[in-house]
Order: structure tokens, then C-alpha cells, then sequence
């Protein structure tokens, strides 16, 4: 009889002690200041194994709490496969809401304004997510003409796609933006995720003043690639759009140098003489008008720009060394105006 009141007694101590437990093991960090590294669950994993390979790591202090709290709270089949990163600085109960909410591993991929689909590729294949065959078979090659089954699924998945021509590649659509895949993600999730951002940035508003201007989609971006590639500021975008557009009306070559560069494939090279007679139909100073398609990905400053160009008296342009834009009214004006800034 005078054991089991002291056990009585004890009892309310003993929960205290397994409650104290319980909530060590599951709301507070088993070790400080650990990086986090990559724990991967594989589709299929029972619970049970999660736990464990979790305490393997140092990632939880207790399996057993981990599987309890799963299994009370009805969470047990919410747990998502997927490649996570984890650190020994969470609580198991973070840890298991990030399991169960799929809060997977990200790749950070940045397209920057003004790359093309060579810059893009080189970029790919530096941090391992392509290779040049499989990013290349996914958007076509630049200054190729030739048909591609995987740009043409795409072209029926993305309706403005559609004025796009089918043995182009998908060169001026890949939105320059920051992305976020999960680990193990191929180019073509970046590809779509891109494609979609595009959708969603080229508004209603832009769509119906394109068409007010009896223009294609293909027409601006084709356009906004090569103001990407020649001027910096929103303003010289609009002023450039409009000298650009007015050379059209007027019969005038464009002779843009970046079209130049596009088509031999040289980069941010100058541009000498004997480029400019190169034959390739996205060289502007060989054909008239547009070039064949879009020579970069141009950010919405630039479609903006070749959507709503500003009109001058304005015929020519140049670029400093030091990224300034001069205007010139006549040819003497320009060839002057070359002489003293760019000699």
C-alpha cells in the first residue's frame, strides 16, 4: 500500500520528465551551428526509415518522437519524396513540416537580360544542369533554320508561341528572370517555368496594342532582342525603337551590329568591315528589315520599348565605350559623331 502512493506520487514527475523529453526531442535543435546538407527521400520510403535515416544523419535527436508526432497528428501519408536541405539547427517539428509541405531543395538559376540561347547553354552546362546536345534539342539551335519536335510540342503548349516560324528556335521567349527548380530538375523545367513567365509578363494590355498595331508577338521580340543587345536605359530603348522602326518604313537597312554578332557567333567582339558582309539572314546589314527571328532574350524594358517606340527626327545612333547613346539626325551627323567617339 505505501508503494503504491509513492508511486502516486512519483507519476505526476515521471509525465513531466517523459512531457520535458518529448518536447527537447521535437521543438529544439540536437546540435548548433551545422550546415545544412542534402538529405533525399526516395518515393515509396515508409516513415519508420525517414526516422531513422534522419537520426542517422544527427538530423533529429529522437525517431521514435519523430514517427509518434507523425502518426497523432494523421500526417503519415503527407510526407513527400524529394531531395531536401536539412540542418541539425532545425527541430524535428520544422523538419517534419518541411517534409510534409514538399519544401524540396532549389536550384537558383538567374537569366540574365540580353543572353541568348549559346550564353544560356554555357550556363547550364557550368553548374551541371545541361549539356549542349539536351538544351539545344529542347530550344533548337540558334541560327539553325530547321524544324524541332520538342519546339513545336512546346509551341502547341504555349499559345503565343503560335506567329512564332516552326523552324525557328526559341530564341527571344526564355524570360530573363530568377528561378527556382528543385535538384535533380533537367533544362526543360527551366525552359517551361521560363516560357510560362513570359505568358504571364507579356500582359493583355501588350497583347492588344500589338494587334492594334497589326504586329505579331514575333515581330516586337524580334525587334526588343536587338534593342537588348544595343542600348541600356528605357529611354534610349524607346528612342532606338523608334529610329529602328522608321528605317523599315523607310526602306533603310537596320545594320544593327548585334545581329552582326548574333550571326558569326562572336559574342561582344567588335565589329569589323568584312562582319558585316557575312551571310546569314540575321545579319541586318545584308537584309532588309527584321532579321530572320530574334537574336536574345530581351527583358520588359525592351518589349516595352518595341511596342511603344518614341519618335524623332532621328535616323542613327551610336554606343560609347562608356555605355552613353548619341543620336544623329543625318549620316554626316553619325560618321562625324563615330569619328570622335569611337577612335
Amino acid at each position: 500500500m505505501e508503494l503504491n502512493k509513492k508511486l502516486l506520487v512519483l507519476l505526476p514527475y515521471l509525465f513531466l520528465l517523459i512531457a520535458t523529453y518529448i518536447i527537447q526531442a521535437l521543438f529544439f535543435a540536437p546540435v548548433k551551428n551545422i550546415e545544412a546538407k542534402l538529405f533525399t527521400i526516395n518515393k515509396g520510403e515508409a516513415v519508420k526509415e525517414i526516422a531513422f535515416n534522419l537520426k542517422r544523419g544527427n538530423l533529429i535527436k529522437d525517431p521514435y518522437v519523430f514517427i509518434a508526432y507523425i502518426a497523432i497528428t494523421g500526417k503519415y501519408s503527407k510526407v513527400q519524396a524529394g531531395d531536401y536541405l536539412l540542418s541539425s539547427q532545425m527541430s524535428a517539428y520544422n523538419i517534419i513540416n518541411i517534409l510534409i509541405n514538399g519544401e524540396t531543395a532549389k536550384e537558383t538559376i538567374t537569366i540574365i537580360e540580353g543572353w541568348d540561347l549559346r550564353d544560356l547553354n554555357d550556363y547550364l552546362e557550368k553548374i551541371e544542369i545541361s549539356t549542349n546536345d539536351d538544351f539545344f534539342n529542347l530550344t533548337g539551335i540558334p541560327t539553325e533554320i530547321k524544324k524541332n519536335q520538342n519546339v513545336e510540342d512546346l509551341s502547341k503548349k504555349f499559345s503565343f508561341l503560335k506567329d512564332k516560324p516552326a523552324n525557328l528556335s526559341l530564341e527571344g521567349y526564355l524570360f530573363p528572370d530568377t528561378y527556382y527548380i528543385d535538384k535533380g530538375d533537367d533544362a526543360k523545367t527551366l525552359i517551361e517555368k521560363a516560357l510560362s513567365n513570359f505568358d504571364s509578363k507579356l500582359s493583355q494590355e501588350l497583347r492588344d496594342e500589338i494587334k492594334k498595331q497589326k504586329k505579331t508577338i514575333f515581330e516586337i521580340i524580334t525587334m526588343a532582342s536587338m534593342i537588348e543587345k544595343e542600348v541600356k536605359t528605357l529611354n534610349d530603348k524607346k528612342i532606338v525603337s523608334g529610329i529602328l522602326w522608321k528605317r523599315i518604313e523607310n526602306g533603310m537597312r537596320l545594320q544593327v551590329d548585334a545581329t552582326v554578332l548574333y550571326a558569326t557567333g562572336k559574342g561582344n567582339s567588335k565589329v569589323y568591315t568584312k562582319d558585316t558582309q557575312f551571310d546569314s539572314p540575321y545579319n541586318t546589314y545584308r537584309y532588309d528589315g527584321l532579321p530572320v527571328g530574334p537574336i536574345s532574350n530581351p527583358g520588359i524594358d525592351s518589349i516595352v520599348a518595341a511596342i511603344y517606340p518614341t519618335k524623332t527626327n532621328n535616323l542613327y545612333y551610336l554606343s560609347t565605350p562608356d555605355g552613353k547613346t548619341i543620336f544623329s539626325k543625318t549620316l554626316e551627323e553619325h560618321n562625324y559623331n563615330k569619328n570622335k567617339y569611337l577612335k
